[in-house]
């Protein structure tokens, strides 16, 4: 049986917990921010990629699951690296900030739009409870995706989506901001309670037809 992936960063014990942070590296890890297009392209700090570590605690790989293995364990620069599938960024102290899953990422109009960001912007307006947020196909254009919201409004709360369109556009760019809505009574969730982004996807296409 392959072995488990364990934690690769923690905040301090004795030192600065930065808020959204999943902290520093720990002793002989090894951890980079990658380029989205190439994979081994090292990123300055600040600039969002993929996260990828290497340990000597690291899996040998997915138990009779080669291709899977293959495309999560790569070997350059004289190492085996995990590629975690998280976009994240560095500071420069090294503190480093998980943005969003690789999957969940959206390409919009050509821009990488990450949901998570745009959830937090519509949290931030009073009548939403909850939101959830995804890239969908796109209904007029073949091959592109579009952004879409599900939101769960607060108890006793009326907002329209023009109103919520309006909140994004002073916080988010253009591209980034969900044109199609839609207000349902509450998110389908894992038993950790995480939005269960696919469930979401699913909606809309049974919508469709």
């Amino acid at each position: 049986m392959s072995e488990l992936p364990v934690a690769t960063h923690s905040n301090p014990a004795f030192g600065e917990n930065r808020f959204n942070s999943i902290g520093l590296p720990f002793p002989d890890v090894d951890a980079r921010i990658v380029s989205l297009d190439d994979g081994e392209t090292i990123l300055p700090v600040g600039e969002v990629g993929e996260l990828i570590v290497s340990s000597p605690n690291m899996m040998r790989g997915y138990h009779k699951l080669p291709t899977e293995t293959a495309n999560t364990i790569r070997e350059w620069d004289g190492k085996r690296w995990l590629y975690t599938g998280d976009i994240a960024r560095m500071d420069e102290e090294g503190y480093f900030y998980i943005v969003d899953r690789k999957k969940d990422m959206a390409l919009i109009g050509g821009f990488n739009v990450y949901p998570t960001t745009v959830e937090k912007v519509l949290m931030e307006h009073p009548a939403v409870r909850e939101v959830g947020v995804a890239a969908i196909p796109h209904a007029e254009k073949e091959g592109q995706e579009a952004l879409k919201a599900w939101v769960v409004l607060q108890p006793g709360q009326q907002v329209s989506k023009e109103e919520l369109i309006r909140h994004c556009e002073e916080h988010l760019a253009n591209y980034e901001i969900p044109r199609r809505f839609s207000f349902i009574d509450e998110l389908p969730k894992t038993a950790v309670g995480k939005t269960l982004r696919c469930e979401l996807i699913k909606l809309e296409m049974e919508d469709r037809t």
